[in-house]
């Protein structure tokens, strides 16, 4: 249900039929707006045509709909809403919001309001494969499991069959007819249809089914049996709330199935015609505005509002238009592309703003192409980054199975309000807020690392540069190894065998989800380069932790059927499961044997991944440099050994007679890839996944799970809990209160993500939350990671801030550990908040520059909230981190322009008080004192009345209650 109620929409006049043959309407935006219009930047249309359409005089009024009408001189300077037309949830930070809602159903009956009334107003799916935690590899496959739910056998008995496989809307495939039927499916597939994750994949050669790689079946096996309760609150979510589906496990992750098979382009709805737009809670939503649809990832709080019906408030950004001319190298991969895209995006300064692509250059790129630098906008901190519609999107969407007669009436809508773009547009290109020019000719391979995803390393400066970070003072980039030391290297004795460990040595190989598996180029390449290792007598060392994650089982389509699998496989790159593994740190446990070598000659040894992240200690505690590099790269430095090699004189090893074999040698050209590719990503591959999901599978299908009204919580759950975020909830707001002789709880410096901040990863045994659940019976086997807790508000509260290489100022070295004031013990960041609690002692955080950044993580909001923190005050702030702690009720204070901590003289062992004022404005100064007697000014970080209005309601979750009671 919708919390606003639309009488009648303002702009009705501009409503038209597509065509005389046609019964489907359209609002008419460009009548609206004339030549004003023609230079509007497309994202921007998008947004005017949705504030159109649901121009309703309350939540939506005339003036801001001109006010983005009037983009060219109102950008950057006034608040606009937009309601998207679908919001995509994962299952990582799609169960707190799903958690939240079933907690408001109590919360509104507490209040005396109908539970009932409590559902998402716009199309919400939510897709469970996101997260993936990997205990079986080619190194692991014989050990025993990590099963992290007591014992296995009996954790993954499933119940008996009960539920029926959901019925998903028809998203616009051909054969598709509305709810699609799964026993029709099942008895109708298609013949790729068997080649899928859970059924029998083909053999390339003989076209005879070959058994599933048995550690994708292991790994899902375990992860049913760890992750039961979850699914259950998922299913029981599928079932209560409308407008909720639910993808089933073992299909793809969030942005991945987002981009292969829930992307409309074009919506319509009761025969009106709209463009697809897109939320959710996951940083990587990005992606799909490589397909010319709007979109992007805010925090869970927000989804939440827009699933009530809510808009999603922006400031209307400065669109930055991206000219790309020229054409790149053949030997350079998309993701070559992404990184220089990213690199020159940042240098120039895009944070905030929307870009978009233009200029010759746009049609020399694929869609894979496109999606891939569309999703790594994020780190170049964008809001998104926008490829319009053009006939190249049209051929991809006919590839993928969109009904014909729905291509041309898509064709006919997106032209006729001008969001079809043509290289021959005689009406010239829009106007920007400014425009860069990147030739792709000037883009050369490279990785990045090794600490930050920022700093790019050319491949052929690769060994000069490592070499430099073994020389450099510790710090983003480097090691400070003494020189004498640099050459050491340490015996290591595994499986039979004795290897030599140094500096440099790769220790981690992941081609993993993420960034690059929606890429069929890059995959692919990584493919045939390993054939031809393999067929070259090359092999990777037993002792390096390789695997293969791919982001959906289009990918293992692909890489089976054309071959490349099986000597993927032979490399050590044998699929492990689908979703996020090594990004997030669910890698499995080094050997001790390698863990042992690299400490004894206190080695700087190496991970190579195909993600996007790589902030230290991300992927494992001794792996101190991490490189993000395109999946070739990935397989070419695992086969090497080492990231210490110059690729154009050294050669990655011999053939068996002795020949030198280089990476050129084993190169597979642009030709050799684009032909598989074009052989491949064809219809069957698409109507495969869309069978596979509707279809769910048997253990998903057989799952019992409750309909209740209000989800029948069970108090002895350590998985699902109702949150506490609604317990001294009142039927009317409060006034802001004083925060009064706060104590900090963290003094932190610049850069703090929220990685540093959110719970994520495994369960160290000696945090809080592992105490929390051993106090409950559970053993560490049992303990799961983080993410699969995340609806649990108890666990993540005790795992906010406890990540190791959190550099708290008051402990002076990494550590996630704080000291409680008061009696001057050194404690666990949780031990110390809950001891300030009891005491009534109020808290805040001092920080430095860019203090949020990474990706959207709702819980880097909602664990601090939970701590008792009633202030951040920082130099800066990471915008989407800053509106989550608005929307959670916590104050964002800033220090003025050329101020911090330090220049004021403050250590953060005093205590520090300050009122609110009974009217709030944006951006208001107030005073701030310590108890040393000093008074200074600090900004409140509020940029429209409707977060002085949230902050006023105590966080938009009582907003929303509220509004419902």
């Amino acid at each position: 249900m919708s919390l606003h109620k639309r009488e009648g929409n303002t702009f009705e006049y501009l409503i038209e039929t597509l065509d005389d043959s046609s019964h489907k309407k359209f609002f008419n935006v460009p009548k609206l707006g004339g030549t004003k219009y023609d230079v509007l930047p497309y994202s921007i249309r998008v947004l005017l045509e949705a504030a159109v359409r649901n121009c309703d005089g309350f939540l939506m009024t005339k003036e801001q709909v001109m006010n983005i009408l009037d983009w060219k001189t109102k950008q950057s300077n006034v608040e606009v809403p937009f309601f998207p037309a679908r919001v995509l949830l994962q299952d990582f930070t799609g169960i707190p919001a799903m958690v939240d809602f079933a907690a408001m159903r109590e919360a509104v009956k507490t209040l005396g309001g109908d539970p009932k009334k409590v559902h998402p107003a716009c199309p919400t799916d939510l897709t469970v494969d996101h997260s993936l935690q990997i205990d079986f590899n080619k190194c692991a496959i014989q050990n025993a499991p990590n099963p992290g739910g007591g014992d296995l056998q009996k954790a993954g008995k499933l119940s008996p069959l009960k539920a029926q496989p959901r019925k998903l809307p028809c998203r616009g495939q051909t054969a598709c007819r509305g709810s699609c039927d799964s026993g029709e499916l099942s008895r109708n597939s298609g013949k790729f249809s068997s080649q899928i994750e859970n059924t029998p994949i083909l053999c390339p050669f003989h076209l005879q089914p070959v058994p599933e790689p048995e550690t994708v079946l292991k790994n899902q096996e375990v992860e049913f049996g760890r992750n039961r309760e979850r699914l259950q609150f998922f299913k029981w979510s599928s079932r209560v709330f409308k407008n909720v589906a639910v993808i089933p496990p073992g299909t793809g992750m969030a942005h991945q199935v987002n981009l292969e098979y829930l992307s409309r382009v074009v919506f319509e709805e009761k025969n009106l015609l709209f463009p697809d737009s897109v939320v959710g809670t996951d940083s990587h939503i990005t992606m799909v505005n490589g397909l010319g649809i709007l979109g992007w990832g805010v925090g869970g709080i927000e989804t939440e509002a827009v699933m009530l019906g809510l808009p999603v408030f922006l400031t209307l950004p400065e669109v930055v238009g991206c000219e790309l001319t020229g054409s790149s190298n053949p030997f350079v991969t998309s993701i070559d592309v992404v990184l220089g895209i990213t690199k020159h995006l940042r240098q120039v300064g895009v944070a905030g703003k929307f870009v978009e692509f233009f200029g010759s250059g746009v049609s020399q790129l694929s869609i894979v192409d496109r999606t891939t630098i569309a999703n790594m906008c994020p780190e170049y901190g964008a809001i998104l980054s926008f490829f319009p519609v053009d006939n190249v999107t049209l051929k991809h969407l006919e590839h993928t199975g969109f009904d014909k007669a729905k291509l041309k009436s898509m064709e006919t809508y997106l032209k006729a309000v001008k969001l079809f773009r043509n290289d021959q547009n005689n009406s010239g290109e829009p106007e920007y807020s400014q425009v860069i020019q990147i030739n792709l000719n000037s883009i050369v391979p490279s990785v990045s690392g090794p600490k930050r995803p920022q700093d790019r390393v050319a491949v052929t400066d690769m060994k000069n540069d490592f070499q430099a970070c073994l020389n450099e003072k510790v710090g983003f980039k480097g090691f400070q190894i003494a020189a004498e030391k640099q050459s050491d290297t340490v015996s290591l004795h595994y499986e039979g065998s004795e290897y030599k460990l140094s500096h440099g040595s790769v220790v981690i190989a992941a081609v993993i989800s993420c960034t690059n598996n929606c890429n069929p180029s890059v995959m692919l390449a990584a493919g045939l380069l390993a054939k031809k290792a393999v067929e070259a007598g090359l092999h990777v060392k037993p002792y390096i932790r390789t695997s293969l994650s791919p982001g959906s089982g289009m990918v293992t389509h692909y890489l089976s059927s054309s071959g490349v699998l099986p000597y993927l496989s032979k490399l050590g790159f044998e699929v492990v499961g689908y979703g996020c593994s090594t990004c997030v740190g669910n890698t499995a446990p080094l050997s001790e044997a390698v863990l042992n070598a690299v400490k004894q000659g206190d080695l700087v040894t190496c991970g190579v991944l195909s993600g996007n992240k790589n902030f230290e200690g991300r992927l494992c505690d001794c792996v101190r440099a991490n490189y993000l590099a395109s999946p070739p790269l990935v397989v070419a430095y695992a086969i090497a050994g080492t990231v210490n090699i110059d690729f154009q004189t050294e050669p990655l090893g011999t053939d068996s007679t002795g020949k030198n074999i280089y990476l050129h040698d084993i190169w597979p050209s642009r030709e050799e890839v684009h032909q598989i590719e074009e052989e491949l990503v064809i219809l069957s591959m698409f109507k495969a996944l869309k069978e596979k999901i509707e279809m769910g599978n048997k253990r998903w299908n057989s799952l019992e799970a409750p309909d209740s009204v209000l989800f029948p919580w069970d108090l002895k759950s350590t998985y699902i809990r109702c949150p506490s975020f609604f317990d001294k909830l009142t039927k009317e707001p409060v006034a802001p209160q004083p925060i009064e002789n706060a104590h900090v709880l963290l003094y932190l410096g610049d850069s703090v993500t929220t990685d540093h901040i959110s719970p994520a990863g495994s369960i160290a045994r000696s945090s809080a939350a592992a105490k929390y659940l051993t106090n409950r019976g559970l053993t560490p086997r049992e303990f799961n990671s983080y993410g699969a807790r995340r609806g649990n508000d108890a666990v993540m509260t005790r795992g906010t801030f406890a990540n190791i290489k959190l550099f708290n100022k008051f402990i002076g070295k990494p550590a996630p550990k704080t000291i409680h004031f008061p009696s001057g013990q050194t404690l666990d960041v949780f031990e110390a908040a809950e001891l300030y609690q009891k005491e009534g002692i109020p808290l805040i955080i001092l920080a430095g520059k860019k203090y949020g950044s990474g990706n959207s993580r709702d819980w880097a909001a909602k664990g601090p909230y939970l701590l008792g923190v009633k202030a951040v005050l920082a130099e800066s702030y990471e915008k989407i981190h800053k509106d989550h702690l608005i929307g959670i009720g916590i104050a964002p204070l800033q220090f003025l322009p050329g101020e911090n901590a330090d220049s004021l003289g403050l250590s953060g062992r005093e205590t520090f008080s300050l009122k609110f004022p009974e009217e709030l404005s944006p951006g208001i100064t107030l005073n701030m004192k310590t108890s040393t007697g000093k008074v200074f000014s600090v900004i409140a970080s509020f940029e429209n009345d409707v977060e002085i209005t949230l902050y006023k309601h105590g966080g938009l979750l009582n907003f929303v209650a509220r509004k419902f009671s």
